[in-house]
């Protein structure tokens, strides 16, 4: 039993390291900074969010030349 829940645990280690890396988990991220820094507001919607994020990815110059 115990090798089955180190497996188990690894593959969740290395799903949240993925989720990380590709920014997938950036509205998780975000609650958790703006309960902490602003916990007397409420956060964004997930749709909200999403679309500032995008709005900030593709507006300005986006290549070096």
């Amino acid at each position: 039993m115990g090798t089955r829940l180190k497996f188990f645990n690894g593959c969740r280690s290395l799903w949240q390291a993925v989720r990380q890396l590709s920014g997938d988990d950036g509205y998780e991220r975000y609650l958790a900074y703006h309960a902490d820094v602003h916990p007397d507001t409420s956060p964004l919607s997930r749709n909200v969010w999403f679309a500032n994020r995008q709005r900030q990815k593709w507006s300005g110059i986006n290549r070096c030349c």
